[in-house]
């Protein structure tokens, strides 16, 4: 069995500035999630897919259109993680501290976050069961964050694939697992 993961195109809006207030951080946010894509051609690298899942954002809905002919599953639980500000401040600071204490309170559990790393696993979890139980190729297409802890899943689940740290959009990572002969 296999499982290719796709992470959306890249999308046209670029970053904000270097120094940004929380409020600044959370508009932009939002207009990631609207903003448009560049497209590219998707390689398949032969492999053939009879099932795909994918976030039901706009940037990962219209990646999967392009990827998969067929019909897909669009799943909330695809969604990139929701990273909120750790206080609202009218101070403008470097956005990679922003950044930075975000994902320290994300990775804390601090209730400034809206959702915790148990049920983004959760989450995750719950689409990998039933790509597993369908049994066949199955294609998934989602967002960067969302693929790290994707990939730790499907290696903890016994498939074997590519490392990445920050995956590329538009592009696929082949995950195998096996079937045991043995018997």
């Amino acid at each position: 069995m296999k499982i290719g993961l796709i992470r959306h195109f890249k999308v046209t809006l670029g970053y904000p500035g270097k120094f940004v207030t929380s409020d600044e951080l959370l508009k932009w946010q939002q207009d990631y999630d609207r903003s448009g894509v560049e497209e590219v051609e998707i390689d398949h690298d032969g492999h053939e897919w009879s099932m795909c899942y994918s976030s039901d954002l706009d940037r990962a809905k219209n990646t999967a259109l392009k990827a998969f002919e067929g019909d897909i599953i669009f799943a909330e639980e695809l969604r990139e993680v929701t990273l909120h500000p750790l206080f609202q401040s009218t101070l403008r600071l470097p956005l990679w501290l922003h950044v930075t204490l975000i994902r320290l309170a994300w990775l804390i559990g601090h209730k400034s976050q809206l959702e915790n790393k148990k049920t983004v696993l959760e989450r995750i979890n719950k689409i990998l069961d039933k790509a597993v139980e369908h049994g066949d190729n199955v294609l998934i297409v989602s967002h960067g964050g969302i693929m790290m802890y994707m990939r730790k899943e499907l290696k903890k689940r016994g498939f074997h694939g590519p490392k990445f740290n920050r995956p590329e959009n538009a592009l696929l990572y082949i995950f195998e697992k096996k079937e045991d002969t043995a018997g």
